[in-house]
């Protein structure tokens, strides 16, 4: 198995987890009289075994990416910066505060301008995609 198909299978297994919660919410005090369609104790029972699974599938897939935790690390935080990169207020020139009516407009001076901030945003997406096409690679070649 693949990391990328580890990956996926851990997707399906928390799936799994949830869905099984839902019964357990959902069902575990039902009106007296009523038909209890699932089992809370074997739904239960069904999560804690679906658990053990994903707690090995998990640590497999940590194991085999030791070598690539600088960039998983290097990418996360990139995107992250990207996001807040791209919420900078970058207004110059008259601004009118659109919650103010009748108010002066004010003059307002950026110290970054919106071209120099989506220079550096996507600067920083070029390198997101390079770090991801990396791990991409790594993810499908290999094998836990």
């Amino acid at each position: 198995m693949t990391i990328k198909q580890a990956l996926k299978e851990k997707n399906r297994l928390i799936k799994a987890i949830d869905d099984e919660f839902k019964k357990v919410y959902s069902y575990n005090s039902i009106d007296e009289g009523n038909v209890r369609p699932y089992s809370t104790v074997d739904a239960l029972t069904n999560i804690m075994t679906l658990e053990e699974g994903l707690i090995d599938l998990k640590t497999k897939i940590h194991r085999a990416n030791i070598g690539v935790y600088d960039k998983i690390f290097r990418l996360s935080e990139l995107k992250s910066l990207a996001k807040k990169l791209t919420q900078i207020n970058c207004d110059e020139g008259k601004v009118t505060d659109r919650y103010l009516r009748g108010a002066e407009p004010s003059i307002k001076t950026a110290e970054i301008s919106i071209v120099e901030r989506d220079v550096r945003v996507k600067s920083i997406e070029e390198e997101i995609e390079r770090l991801q096409e990396e791990l991409d690679n790594h993810n499908a070649t290999t094998s836990i």
